[in-house]
C-alpha cells in the first residue's frame, strides 16, 4: 500500500472477529467484489441483493469474514491475490 501511496483508513485487528453479519453490511455497500482464493479468482455483484454464493465466498470455514478485506471506493476485495489487487489499485 505504502509503495502505491495508499492511505488506510481504518485497520481492524485480527482479534476482532468480524462475523456474516459484517461480511453482509460490508457487501451491500459495494458495486463489485473480488474474492481470491490462492490463485483462484471470482467476481460478485454486490449490493443489498447479493447472492448467497458472494456472502459464503466471503466467509472462512470459521464463519469468519476472511482476510485480508479491503474496501477501494466502491469494490470490495476479499483474500489475497497480487494481479486482482493489482487490477483495483492501478
Amino acid at each position: 500500500m505504502e509503495a502505491r501511496n495508499i492511505t488506510v483508513s481504518e485497520t481492524i485487528p485480527a482479534s476482532r472477529k468480524l462475523q456474516r453479519e459484517d461480511a453482509v453490511a460490508l457487501l451491500a455497500k459495494a458495486t463489485s467484489m473480488t474474492v481470491a482464493k490462492g490463485k483462484k479468482i471470482a467476481t460478485f455483484k454486490g449490493g443489498k441483493n447479493a447472492s448467497e454464493d458472494a456472502i459464503k465466498a466471503m466467509l472462512g470455514s470459521t464463519g469468519n469474514l476472511r482476510a485480508p478485506t479491503a474496501v477501494v471506493g466502491k469494490t470490495l476485495l476479499v483474500g489475497f491475490n497480487e494481479d486482482a489487487y493489482g487490477e483495483v489499485l492501478g
